[in-house]
Parts: structure tokens; sequence; C-alpha cells
């Protein structure tokens, strides 16, 4: 694998798993401060980064910055890409190459974690080829930790090996979206403009959820409408099989590695978030990480009369149906 034998992918695997958790204790540490605190220990202050929804903490640059330092001298000629030290208006490029690269969100869910809603998380991938091969995924309040190594499957708590229902993984449903969760995200472009991604996604979102046969036949019907505030617990829930479709614009390669790498070890799939020309007979391409717009479906089973991927790719294809083109770009292009 591109220079890395197994012993060498074992032992990085093992170090990202418990970097992973102690940058999550690290950021629950910060969340008990807050609780047990008074006066303005109880509160979180944060700087607005493109809009009053992008924040930064003091937390988030803390726990990067061990991360990255703990990566630099345990593998100085790894490449790092983390969101606080990397500047994402800097390049139209895709940021992940071929390098062995390590892309780290210290703290998914930014927005939860100052009102302490339990949904963030540390994010943790390593790539080799572009492609993310380990992902941790550390969500402290929740005592949850996700971790996947190629060829080694995907795990919660190192235990109890996802999807959370194996015997059998369940086959989605003959007539999804209509009997799925779908999970989906406001984003951060919030402009109310006619026609953009804000009022967009609110269309996607109602015909997902809409009765059978309504609007104009693109209701879906799906079970229930969730939104975690975070795409990494979103995919991460997407391994474990909680959510069946998880369809997003706008994130960045920090926002997905690691959610990436869980889901595809655990059996999910990852395509692209905008639908083709013809979803009905359009190829279904692996999502490069980058590309912003991200269509994921969680680990299938076979059923009677298709295969777990069969059934995932129809899926993928009720829900281009049923979406609209999301114009999420890189910085510059």
């Amino acid at each position: 694998m591109l220079g890395i034998n197994d012993q060498e992918l074992q032992e990085i695997y093992d170090f990202a798993v418990q970097l992973g958790k102690d940058a999550g204790e690290m950021l629950m540490n910060a969340c008990r401060r807050r609780m047990q605190g008074s006066g303005a220990t109880t509160s979180v202050s944060y700087v607005e980064k493109a809009s009053s929804v992008d924040l930064v903490t003091k937390t988030d640059n803390d726990v990067e910055q061990f991360i990255h330092t703990s990566i630099a001298q345990k593998y100085p000629s790894h490449k790092f890409i983390g969101e606080e030290t990397y500047s994402a208006g800097a390049s139209r490029d895709y940021l992940v190459d071929d390098s062995p690269t390590w892309i780290v969100d210290p703290l998914d869910g930014t927005v939860n974690f100052t009102h302490l809603f339990p949904m963030f998380c540390v994010s943790i991938a390593f790539a080799v080829g572009g492609i993310p091969i380990i992902g941790i995924i550390d969500a402290p309040f929740l005592r949850q930790t996700f971790s996947s190594c190629r060829g080694r499957g995907a795990w919660l708590n190192g235990t109890q090996r996802l999807p959370l229902i194996r015997d059998p993984v369940p086959p989605l449903p003959e007539n999804a979206p209509s009997g799925c969760t779908f999970a989906c995200e406001w984003g951060k472009d919030r402009r109310d403009t006619p026609d953009g991604n804000l009022i967009r996604k609110v269309d996607s979102f109602v015909n997902m959820a809409a009765e059978r046969n309504g609007r104009g036949g693109k209701g879906g019907m799906v079970h229930g409408v969730r939104s975690l505030g975070s795409a990494t617990m979103d995919l991460a829930y997407t391994a474990m099989g909680s959510f069946d479709i998880w369809w997003e614009g706008g994130c960045w390669e920090w926002d997905v590695a690691a959610g990436m790498a869980v889901l595809e070890e655990a059996g999910g799939l990852v395509t692209i978030a905008n639908p083709p020309p013809d979803p009905t007979t359009a190829d279904i391409p692996r999502a490069k990480l980058g590309g912003r717009l991200y269509l994921a479906i969680r680990p299938a089973g076979d059923s009677d009369s298709e295969t777990g991927r069969q059934s995932q790719e129809r899926v993928v294809r009720e829900v281009w149906k049923r979406v609209q083109q999301l114009t999420y770009s890189r910085p510059g292009s």
C-alpha cells in the first residue's frame, strides 16, 4: 500500500486510536470546566469565521495543536491537513495527494460544543493515495469511539463491529427512501437567495419527507429527517446503520475523511450528492475527498431479489430523483 506494510499500518492505527481518545478527553475536560465552573468559566468564547454559524473556539485550536505536534513527533515525514491550521481559501486545488496524509478536524460540531449538545467529536483520518484508510472518531460526551482500518473492520468502542445489526445485515427497504432515516444538515451557507444552496436544500428536505406521490411524484416519505450538526457524526451513525441515507454539500476534507473511512470499511457506500442528468442510468462514482458534495448509504445486506450493493445503488438513484443540484465549489474555482 504505497510503501506501508501491514505491520506499519497496524502501528499507525493503534497510534491513531489512542491519539483520538486523548484528544477527545481534551474536549471533555473543556466541557467539565464549564459545567463545574462559575461566572465567566461557564461560557465559551468563540470567533466567527465565514458566518455566525461558522465558529472556532480556543479548544479547537488547542486540540489541533496537540494532535499536530503528536503526529509530527511520531511521523515527521507525513503530511498534515487540519481545519484550523489550513486556510480554506488559500487554494482552488484538492488538498489531498498521494502522500501519507493525516486529515484532522479537532472539533467537528463546534456549534454543538458551545451549546453542550453532545453531538461533537474529534475526527482523525489517515489517507494514502488520496483514500482514507484509517478513521478515528471520538465523541467524548457520548463515550463513543468509532474506529476503522482498511481490511480490519469498523468498530464502536473497539468491541462492537459495525454495522450494529450484523446477523444478518438488514437489506434496505424495497420502497426506499420510504422506510428510511434521512440525515442532512442546514450548512453554513445561509444566504437567502431564491436559487441559493439554502433554498435548494430545504426543497430537497421537503421532497424526501413529503407523502408518497406528493410534490409532483418526488415525495419520499422517509421515516424521519435528522440533523446532528456534525458531518462526521452523521457518517458514523450511517456506519452504525442508524441512518440509512446522508446527503450533504459544503463539507471540507476534514469534515468527512474519518467518517468515510469508517463507513466504507463497515460496508457503506459514499458517492456524489448532485444528481446526474439521468439518475436512472448514470454511473455511481465513489466520492472524492475534497469534492464537497456527498451522498452516503448505510451498509446493506442481500435480499431475495438483489445484493446489498444493488440495493445501495437503487437508493442512490431514488435520492438523486428527489434532490436539487448544489453549487458548492473549491475556493477560486
